[in-house]
């Protein structure tokens, strides 16, 4: 390993921590500023690439595979590189934040793969930056345990075989760490703190354990931003001694732009490269502000209408499947976002049917595995991939040759028979409202309706607002037609506001940051200028 120079970065505005001389040495954070140094310049080029990518598409209002990648398509010679044996069988994955009792939870969950989240499931304070880190590492280590003060339970780790193999996925490159800055007063990626905190305690530790470091690059738009992953890489790799090819890296495929760039994606992490994961609520959010300026055909109704099987997510699901298995990757399936309910049994039999038929679409569909946000749905979704797996740990021999994806297919929005309805616009509120308040107290994964909720979901709630109204759409109410406006929407915030105060009681509700949730959501779905991240103007409003 070489020999760091003592840390130009310094940590600003923060509270000690307990336990954080453990994450916060001078090695790793020498690690982190030379990430910093060598690769966030490259950041702020692609960021500014994202604007001129986002203007063209406002031009044009259309999208197509890149000519100038054609014969990267064409080849099919490539693959992406062998899966290291912790990773072959990923049937099940549950997600969620790193606090202490969900890192004991998931690990012990029976699932094959813990999508351990710094990013949407977790809202970034310091303290839950720096305490994911202290978790996880402890939880290597052996040396994590949780008693819940209400309860008096206690939570400890199973045997080892019987643990998840984590999945740790950082911040998008979007973001910056605040607390975090180097001689200039720049901020560090967000990215590029969590990969480096992570990767320089954790990566020959997960060696010793028969695993690797291994990780979900969020937000991704292009395969130029997947390159810059695979030389941060390189880079660490080599820094911290551990052999080349260490790192696998699973990309969401949860933007648009990067729909049209599977391949490609693939083709530059190819030496790290393990998969790709079709999400969906960043996805439809990546379409509504690509293509806000692009009329009636692009308006998308109740968010809950637009189910995997609407015709132009079908295209997405499938040309990913196709992508992975043509190139040896594991096509990961999307989010089974339900809560049980410990009240209603009649409740929780619908959903887990519903549940169920989806998971069994996405195995019989090809996917290799599948996510789930609760322990509870883990055998659910366990049974649905058992029955088309068996005793094989993925299913990359079935190629999909059948499936045949045009450029229009992704886009095609207007191909579902569904109308954006009044209660669609009452529900974004809701869930806007009462996702940003939790947020805003340092949540990042809410049950809000009997639905796990991150910030993906505040996201398309604001973006379909914004939509609906700048498009001037008109909903059926109460007998009458009431089109969409400010005006509106405020009404409908206020009402929210108020049925929130009395369902909490005046001194729960002023113990919230209701009225700066409420605020802060009228502003981003009412602005003219769309914010291109809700978590941006959030994380400014953010303590801690």
């Amino acid at each position: 390993m070489s020999a760091p120079a003592p840390s130009p970065l310094a940590i600003v505005d923060a509270e000690p921590l307990p336990r954080q001389e453990e994450v916060l040495t001078e090695a790793a954070l020498a690690f982190v500023a030379e990430l910093h140094r060598r690769f966030t310049p490259r950041r702020d080029e692609l960021l500014a690439r994202r604007a001129e990518r986002r203007a063209e598409i406002a031009r044009t209002s259309t999208l197509d595979f890149l000519p100038e990648t054609a014969a990267i398509r064409a080849d099919d010679s490539w693959r992406v590189a062998p899966c290291p044996p912790a990773l072959q069988d990923r049937r099940v994955e549950i997600t969620g934040p790193t606090d202490r009792k969900m890192t004991i939870n998931a690990l012990n969950s029976g699932a094959k793969v813990w999508l351990a989240d710094f990013e949407d499931a977790s809202a970034p304070t310091w303290e839950n930056v720096v305490l994911g880190q202290v978790n996880m590492a402890a939880a290597y280590t052996r040396s994590i345990d949780f008693t819940d003060e209400r309860t008096g339970k206690s939570y400890a780790l199973k045997d080892d075989a019987d643990l998840a193999t984590v999945v740790m996925r950082p911040r998008g490159w979007h973001l910056n760490e605040r607390h975090l800055v180097d001689a200039d007063g720049t901020p560090v990626p967000g990215a590029l703190v969590d990969f480096g905190l992570y990767f320089f305690h954790n990566a020959q530790r997960l060696l010793d354990l028969g695993k690797g470091p291994y990780f979900y690059l969020p937000k991704t738009e292009s395969h130029l931003e997947a390159r810059l992953w695979n030389d941060v890489f390189v880079f660490a790799q080599d820094y911290v001694g551990v052999p080349q090819g260490t790192v696998r890296a699973t990309v969401l495929i949860e933007t648009i732009t990067a729909a049209y760039e599977m391949e490609e994606i693939l083709y530059e992490l190819r030496d790290h490269a393990s998969g790709l994961n079709a999400g969906r609520w960043d996805y439809l959010f990546s379409i509504v502000k690509n293509f806000r300026d692009g009329g009636a055909k692009f308006v998308l109704p109740d968010r809950n209408a637009v189910t995997m099987t609407a015709p132009f997510m079908r295209a997405y699901t499938e040309l990913l499947v196709r992508t992975c298995h043509k190139r040896g990757a594991h096509a990961i399936g999307g989010m089974a976002a339900f809560i049980p309910s410990r009240r209603d049994a009649e409740v929780n039999k619908v959903a887990f049917e519903k549940v169920r038929a989806d998971k069994d679409r996405e195995a019989g569909d090809g996917f290799d595995g599948s996510w789930v946000a609760h322990p509870d749905l883990v055998p659910i979704a366990m049974e649905s991939f058992d029955k088309v797996l068996g005793d094989r740990p993925h299913q990359k021999d079935r190629l999909r040759e059948d499936v045949h994806v045009e450029a229009a297919d992704l886009i095609a929005v207007d191909s579902l028979d569904a109308r954006p309805t009044y209660n669609g616009l009452v529900n974004a509120v809701q869930v806007g409202i009462r996702y940003i308040e939790a947020w805003l107290r340092g949540l990042g994964a809410v049950a809000i309706f009997n639905l796990m909720e991150d910030a993906a979901t505040a996201e398309i709630s604001r973006s379909q607002i914004w939509q609906w109204i700048n498009a001037g759409v008109e909903f059926e109410h109460a007998g009458s037609t009431v089109k969409a406006t400010p005006e509106l929407a405020r009404e409908v915030a206020a009402q929210e506001l108020a049925s929130i105060r009395a369902e909490l009681g005046e001194e729960a509700f002023a113990a919230g940051h209701w009225q700066q949730a409420h605020d802060l959501l009228l502003k981003v779905a009412l602005d003219e200028d769309y914010a291109d991240f809700l978590t941006l103007p959030a994380y400014e409003q953010l303590k801690g």
